[in-house]
């Protein structure tokens, strides 16, 4: 699955377009590889997200097309989430 639809589906990122900006901007790494908005993810890969002064560790638990918003959290584990100055 693309990197920015994971992103929208799992509900990291609410917009799929600010998923593919975050993304295009350098922000977001698969496996510590900066990662484009159209690179493929798969289960057991580790993503590293900059959301402004936080850095969000999670990893992908499952693949899906679509689920609902509770179950939305099943898709990924946070790992951990630091602080960046």
């Amino acid at each position: 699955m693309r990197l920015d639809k994971f992103l929208k589906v799992s509900r990291m990122i609410k917009r799929r377009t600010l998923a593919k900006e975050v993304c295009d901007g350098g922000r977001v790494s698969i496996n510590d590889k900066v990662a484009k908005a159209g690179s493929e993810v798969k289960a057991g890969d580790i993503l590293t997200i900059r959301f402004g002064q936080k850095l969000v560790t999670a990893k992908i638990e499952r693949i899906a097309d679509n689920v609902s918003k509770d179950m939305a959290d099943t898709l990924y584990t946070i790992v951990k989430e630091e602080a960046v100055h």
